[in-house]
């Protein structure tokens, strides 16, 4: 493919006419070109490299465009962006930057199209292709790009220990893009990306997340996830994830690797869903386990109640690494706590009432926690495995059987808190909860349909005695 090619649409003559205007040179650059150069889908998002201003470039293409879209100027920066047929255009003069050793915040200096080649991540991001109307189409690859495309290698440009001392959030995309495009981190970016995983401190969680959550969406995640594990990146901010890789050995009994078993937990349930926080649930599903293990000689290794830690710890590591509270941190809490719960059902033994209790807890989420606990099933052993699925395949059964008579899905209770008042005419308080409870564990254990009418009748048959009992 040539440089025209990646630069065939209108809206490239457009800058091209633009810069030429402004007597400025203007490339395109960045991930337009590298995804065009390997056939991937296109971004919505196009890079352009002015050697002067950028936001002079943006302002005088605006006015060359239908509509004259608005420029956003971003002085801080010293880039402009505007939108235009849903592709939004970037636009920075060519700069060099140098850093202090604290901070990733370049100090910028006015540069060539080369300065600002230098300064780029990797090489596969380096590319540019010239828009002016002279040397239309021209590709330049200073840093060989284009081999390291074709021997699918992700390498810095420069020194890779000075790379990512500068800006350490590079580390994260090397391992973000490795794992997106299937390439092999080259051995001396890889070393040096273990060197400098430390420096990952100066970089604020928020953009480390962005990173991650990337690598989280990729179809096979275990390929970043190891990566930021065997680098040590993964140490600086998700500790609870490495303390899970080992396996003890006490009096012959051997655990499994649970790091190892996560990351295939986390492989299977890409499969089945992109639900980015089921992903995670899967991922911290077991992060309980290192706190509860403990050797039971008749036994062999226990974990017991590490779902329940788990759940806990999940808060824990939503406030520090600031990914969102609230509604989504309670679905990945309740996913971890309840992940070992619908395996209990596959017990013949089991009553209908275990069935409903589940439904009610898991309400709406319940579809989400059956695609976890059968992505747990990592066993190698077919027959084993197949055994399992089918179990799972008949608690599900179970649980849309009970549902369709019951309907405990986000279940409201069939008598409000206000009509108990209203019939034994109390006052809010302790006595009210103690009744609705006694009809929802009423409900639960079978002993009346879930609707109005046989609700009501229960409670006035027993709301009495529960009043006498509390001395009201």
């Amino acid at each position: 493919m040539e440089g025209k090619d990646i630069v065939s649409g209108d809206i490239f003559k457009r800058i091209g006419e633009a810069a030429d205007d402004l007597g400025y040179e203007a490339y395109v650059v960045g991930g337009y070109v590298r995804d065009h150069l390997l056939g991937r889908p296109l971004p919505n998002d196009i890079d352009v490299v002015a050697v002067g201003s950028g936001i002079e470039l943006a302002q005088n293409l605006s006015n060359r465009l239908p509509k004259k879209p608005k420029v956003t100027i971003f002085k801080r920066f010293g880039t402009a962006m505007l939108r235009h047929n849903n592709i939004e255009l970037e636009f920075v003069g060519a700069r060099r930057e140098s850093y202090n050793a604290d901070s990733r915040k370049p100090v910028v200096e006015d540069g060539t199209l080369e300065d600002d080649q230098r300064r780029r991540d990797f090489t596969i991001n380096a590319l540019a292709v010239r828009v002016n109307a002279l040397g239309f189409g021209t590709l330049i690859d200073p840093f060989d790009g284009i081999k390291d495309l074709e021997r699918e290698i992700i390498r810095t440009p420069l020194d890779p220990d000075i790379t990512f001392s500068d800006d350490p959030l590079r580390m994260m995309r090397a391992v973000r893009f490795a794992a997106q495009l299937k390439f092999t981190i080259h051995p001396k970016t890889l070393a040096a990306i273990r060197k400098n995983a430390n420096r990952l401190s100066i970089v604020s969680v928020e953009r480390i997340m962005t990173e991650f959550n990337k690598i989280m969406t990729t179809k096979k995640p275990s390929v970043g996830l190891a990566l930021l594990f065997e680098t040590d990146l993964m140490h600086q901010f998700l500790p609870e994830i490495v303390a899970l890789q080992g396996v003890e050995e006490v009096e012959g009994h051997l655990h499994k690797d649970n790091f190892y078993h996560t990351l295939e937990v986390v492989d299977n349930i890409s499969k089945n869903t992109e639900n980015l926080w089921l992903r995670w649930a899967a991922l911290l599903h077991d992060i309980g386990k290192p706190v509860v293990k403990k050797f039971d000689p008749k036994v062999g290794w226990t974990f017991h109640g590490h779902e329940f830690l788990g759940g806990k710890m999940v808060n824990q590591v939503f406030r520090r690494l600031k990914l969102p509270l609230g509604a989504t941190s309670k679905y990945v809490k309740k996913m971890v706590a309840m992940s070992s719960r619908p395996t209990a059902l596959t017990n013949e033994n089991v009553t209908d009432s275990a069935v409903r209790r589940l439904l009610f807890d898991a309400g709406d989420d319940i579809d989400d926690l059956m695609i976890l606990v059968e992505a747990d099933i990592t066993t190698k052993n077919e027959r084993r495995k197949r055994r399992y699925l089918n179990n799972f395949q008949e608690v599900r059964q179970r649980l849309e059987k009970v549902e369709a008579e019951d309907k405990l899905r986000n279940w409201q209770p069939p008598i409000s808190g206000e009509e108990i008042m209203k019939v034994f005419d109390l006052p809010p308080g302790r006595e009210v909860g103690l009744i609705k409870t006694a009809i929802k564990e009423a409900i639960l254990e079978g002993k009346i349909h879930n609707d109005f009418d046989a609700a009501y009748a229960y409670m006035m048959k027993e709301g009495e005695a529960i009043l006498r009992d509390q001395g009201v």
